[in-house]
This record gives structure tokens, sequence and C-alpha cells, in this order.
């Protein structure tokens, strides 16, 4: 080998090792910024709410469809006992996603809290909770599952293995597309045969994996549950189950089309270019063509239809699936992926090829060249439509996690159309003509003599050696071996000469690198609520979604003096819940001793300033000897509230006490 070639190797693993660490840690880095596409935007009784009597049952609102089983939501008392019928309605009618569960009768005064989880359409588990009180609110030791649906270590290995499916599916179909579009000849050529074989294998292991972990992906986050069967025939029974099984099915019709691809196809191939290079000539040449063609075109059309079904079980399951202009999201989605596999999966074929291969053709990377600027044309149309279909506004480009991780998208392809000017101007610098060939000979034997092989010793020795195999078949196999390594070394040290195919190579290296990155954000973003939807969730959480925090009472003490005899005293205040709707309220007037205290008249006031409401008046009747009540105090909305409390201790004794409180 040459000086070149070695420095070029560490530097390709090093360069390699620290994307991969990037890679890695950008995904778990993204991961925690994904969400799911479905969200509760309303529910009865609504979150901190506090009924008089116990609901017959709990309903729960959702932004998009989803999937629910009977114990998907759980109504739990204050010792954390289910008190929920665990049987679902669906309630669902026209746009409105509505789901119930009856609760048990008489149930006692206290706090509850819902627990409910569920699978949103685009395949991303969702869950929550919240507690609404009957009667009054009460202390409660219910729990709750610690963490979200899809996180914890299933939620970070699920999210992994779907990068690595993503990996493995451009690999697949990028590879072969390379094989037969650009380089025919790679089809015997051994490093491109594994690359493309591990791709299949490393989608085919990936998709297993992903059917197992489903069941604690979706449901009890436990890493176990991955072999339960009972669970894992519920997955096969939703969508991304149907989809999980259909890639299975189809990449068994890919592994078929692999065997002819290295096998029969490549046989044709050889035989072709060895009867080419024959003297015979016409009939046999034509036939040996034809046939080469007519497979050649088999394999096109059916790897374009495989490689088409096994985008369809991402575009089936996940976003375009859901939201606006289905019909037209799919298919273009689909068109997405191939373009996607066909750019970068080619990238890495070509990365191989030049690294691996030292007689690669330059017909061969001017084939990809144009192949990968038709692919990057159609990821720019049907990366434009989706962006607009799930960003959906201009301000959602930076006030969400999806429209920022799309921006971030947007730059890094940007560094990869970069990078990949550079590589069509070292394609268009690279020849093969005679000069160039006799120049790179010329510096690959200079490379040689430096590195301490004499090419003319190396030949005589040869020579030498030669009049001894005749008698020796063992020695001749080995001189023969000896000669292949010697040419293949030859080759290399020409390649390595040759100044333009190296700069393309560095040029593809980096692409290729920046493209690993590229599928960390696209994994990310396939897990990541879409734009349009959050900003829906805004809107409607702003109106009549919104779910409080658990209101708290008001308690309010204050002391004071109506000015005349026995007009001294404290005065005690509580409004349960404080929050929008129906209140109760106490007021107690205590004496200078702490004792009950009996006045003629107590009247309360309460005003809105902000937005102009009030003063609303509350005359509440005397329960008692200092003891005044009002159960029906109407709250019309929350906000800070300025309290008036009117205090008459004789005809023309009084005070009023006044003070701001939070209610909601």
């Amino acid at each position: 080998m040459t000086a070149i070639a070695p420095r070029f190797g560490p530097q390709l693993i090093r360069l390699l090792l620290v994307t991969a660490v990037l890679t890695v840690g950008l995904l778990g880095a993204l991961a925690g910024t994904a969400s799911a596409h479905a969200a509760l935007t309303g529910s009865d009784p609504k979150d901190g709410a506090v009924v008089d009597v116990a609901p017959r049952e709990v309903t729960l609102t959702f932004s998009e469809q989803i999937a629910m089983g009977d114990d998907s939501i759980r109504v739990l008392d204050p010792s954390s006992k289910r008190v929920d019928v665990a049987k679902m309605r669906d309630l669902s009618q026209g746009g409105t996603v509505r789901y119930a569960v009856g609760l048990k009768p008489g149930l006692p005064d206290g706090t509850y809290t819902v627990a409910w989880q569920a699978v949103s359409a685009d395949s991303h588990p969702v869950s929550g909770a919240f507690t609404f009180s009957v009667g009054a609110p009460s202390a409660t030791t219910a729990t709750v599952p610690g963490q979200e649906a899809g996180g914890g270590l299933v939620g970070t290995l699920y999210d992994t293995v779907r990068y690595i499916s993503y990996a493995g599916f451009i690999l697949l179909v990028g590879g072969a597309a390379f094989v037969l579009a650009c380089w025919q000849r790679g089809a015997s050529v051994r490093p491109l045969q594994r690359l493309v074989v591990g791709g299949w294998v490393t989608l085919t292991a990936a998709t297993l994996v992903l059917l197992l972990l489903r069941t604690p992906y979706t449901g009890s986050g436990k890493l176990g549950d991955m072999f339960d069967l009972g669970g894992l025939s519920d997955v096969l029974d939703t969508k991304t189950g149907a989809a999980l099984v259909s890639r299975l099915l189809l990449l068994g019709a890919a592994a078929l089309f692999i065997a002819v691809l290295f096998g029969a196809y490549a046989k044709r191939v050889t035989e072709a270019e060895s009867e080419a290079e024959s003297e015979q000539d016409g009939e046999g040449n034509a036939e040996a063509g034809k046939a080469k063609a007519d497979l050649a075109f088999g394999l096109g059309l059916g790897g374009t239809v495989v490689a088409a079904g096994i985008a369809g079980t991402w575009a089936l399951s996940e976003h375009a699936s859901t939201g606006i202009q289905t019909g037209l999201a799919m298919p273009l989605d689909v068109l997405h992926l191939l373009a996607v596999a066909a750019w970068l999966g080619g990238l890495v074929s070509l990365l191989v090829a030049l690294h691996r291969v030292p007689d690669l053709e330059r017909a061969a990377v001017r084939r990809f060249s144009r192949i990968a600027f038709t692919s990057v044309v159609v990821l720019a149309v049907t990366g434009v439509y989706q962006s607009w279909r799930q960003v959906g506004s201009w301000d959602a480009w930076t006030d969400t996690s999806y429209g920022q991780l799309l921006l971030v998208k947007i730059g890094l392809i940007a560094v990869l159309l970069g990078a990949a000017w550079f590589s069509r101007r070292w394609t268009g610098l690279l020849g093969e003509d005679a000069k160039t060939a006799e120049a790179g000979a010329e510096a690959g034997v200079e490379a040689g003599v430096e590195a301490g092989v004499d090419v003319a010793e190396e030949t005589a020795e040869e020579d030498a050696a030669e009049a001894g195999t005749a008698a020796d078949p063992e020695r001749a196999a080995q001189l023969a071996r000896q000669r292949a390594a010697l040419a293949t070394a030859r080759k290399k040290r020409d390649r390595d000469a040759d100044t333009e195919r190296s700069g393309l190579r560095r040029s593809v290296l980096i692409e290729a690198c920046v493209a690993l990155v590229v599928l960390a954000v696209t994994t990310a973003l396939t897990g990541t609520e879409p734009g349009r939807t959050q900003e829906k969730e805004v809107s409607r959480t702003g109106t009549e979604a919104a779910a409080p925090a658990p209101a708290r009472p008001v308690n309010l003490t204050e002391p004071f003096d109506t000015g005349g005899a026995k007009g001294k005293g404290t005065l005690r205040l509580t409004i349960n819940p404080a929050s929008p709707g129906t209140n109760l309220m106490h007021v107690w007037i205590d004496g200078p001793d702490g004792k009950p205290m009996d006045v003629p008249e107590v009247k309360v006031a309460y005003t809105l300033k902000s937005q102009q409401i009030g003063p609303l008046p509350v005359v509440p009747e005397r329960l008692a000897a200092g003891h005044w009540s009002a159960g029906n105090v109407q709250i019309p909305m929350p906000g800070d509230w300025h309290l008036q409390v009117t205090v008459r201790t004789s005809d023309i004794d009084q005070t009023t006490i006044e003070k701001n409180v939070k209610i909601g």
C-alpha cells in the first residue's frame, strides 16, 4: 500500500466513530423532545373539579383518533382502589373523539384520580392523569405510572431500533439501486454484496425487535413484557402490528430479489462482459445482452414494487396516515422514503466502492450523480408539501418542537448538499484516459519504492519461481495467489495515486457522515407531534378544553373594628373549591375572647376588575351564632378577585374588609 491509503483508513475509522457517537447522543437528546400526536383536550369532570354528586361515568375527549382498550382508563379512589367498571364506551361522532368509562354506584366523598393511556393514530403512545373530587377534596394516596407512555428504557430502545430500521432500509434499497442503475458489475463485487445483505439483515432484525417491544412500549413499560404472547396477539390486531408483519412478509420477497441479483444476474453480467471481451461477436453477444437486459428489467420492476411496499409500511402507520389530506400524503411519503434510500443508500455504496474496489468506472460515478440529483429534487418537492402539512403556520417553525427539529434537518441537508457539490466537482475531474492512468501508475510505482516494494524484483522472483512450478501443483497455486495479490496491490496503488478519486472519496465520506445525523433527526421527527397539531391543542386548551391546576380553597382571617361598643372581632372566611362555577362560602365572626360573636348583618361582594365584572353580591344565611353560609356562590371565571366583606355590629356601626383572592 502507498502512503495515501494508510492515512485514509484511520481517518475513515475515526470520522465514522465520532459521527456514530454524536448520532447516538443526538438521537437520545431528540428522543426526549418526542411527543405523541393525539392529546387530551377535555374531560368530564374537569381536572380539579368538585362535584356535589358522584358522576355515573368519566369521559375524555382527544384531539385525534386513538386506540383504547377496556383498561385504558382507570379511576382510583383515595386508597388507590379501582372504582370504574373496566368497560370502555366509544362516544365519538363527527370530528369529536370521545371515550367514557362507567363508575361504580355509591362512591363516597373524596378525591379521585383518573389515569389514562392510549395509542394515537400515528402509532405513538400517550398517557396522563388528573383528579376530581366528590363533595369536597380529600387527601389521596392513589398512585399512577411515574413515567409517560413510551418513555424510560423501553422508549429509548424502541427509538434506537426505529433508527436502525431506517438505516437498514436505506442500505438495502439504495445499495440494490446502485448496483442495478449505476454499476451492474457491482453485482459480483463482494463488498457491495455484504452491504446490501447487511441492510436486509438489519431491517429484518429491527422489525422483529420492534414487534416484540411494541407491547411494553405502549403498555406497561417493562422490558420483560416483550415476550408476553398475549400482548403480542393484541399488537397484531393494531394498525402498527399489521404494518410490521407486512414488512416482514415483504422482506421475504426482498430476500428472493437479493438471491437473484447476486446470483443469476451477477452471472449474466459476467458472461456478457466475457463475451464482449472475446473475439466472438454478433448473435452470441446480442443474445447475452438481451438476456441480461430482460433480467435487469424484471429485477428493477420487482425491486421497485417491493421497496415501495416496505416504505408503505411506514406511511400507513405514522404521521402521513393522520391529519389532513392523507390520501395524497401517504403516496408522497412513500416517494420521499424511496428518494432518501436512493440518495443516501447509493452514497454509502459509492463510498464502499471507492474505498474497497480499485477499478470502479467513472461512468458509474456519473450515473449515480444524476440519480442523486433527481432524488434531491423529489425530496425537495415532497418535503415542502409535508412541511406545509405538518407545520401549519410560520410561528410553528420556531414555537413548536416539530418546527425546530425540521429547521435542524433543513440545515443539515444544506450541509449535505454542499458536500455533494464538491463530490460532483470531483466527479467531473475524474479521468480514465491513458495519460491519467499512466501518471497514476508512475505515482504508484514511486510510492511502492518509497514503501520498500521493488516491483522489478518482485517480477524477477516470479519468473524464477515459475520454472519450478510445473512439477509442484501446490507451488503453482501459491504463485497464482501471490500474482493475484500483487495485481490487486498494483490496482490499489494506481487508485490511490489518482488525486481526483481520492478527493471524491473524502467528499463522499463527509456526505455519508452528515447523512447519519440527518437520519437521526428524521427518526426523531417521526416521533414528534406535528406543529399543526400542537397549535390545535393550544387553541383548544385556551377555550373549551383547558386543564386547570387543581383548585385550592380560599381561607381568609382578618381582624375588624366597627368603632362602636363591642365592635372589635375577627372575621374568618372560606370559599371552596375556589374555582369557576358553584362554590360554598362560610363566614365566622369571633369576638376578642375567641368565642362566636353574633352580629346583625354580614354581606359579601366580589369584583374582577381586570374584566370589569362586578361587584357581584352574596348575602349569606345565618346558621348559628357567629356563623353564616352561602351554598350557591357562582364565580364565572378564574382570576384575581377583589373581595369585600361588610360586618355590621349595630344600627350605625359597620366596617368593610377588602382583600384580593385568587380564584381558579
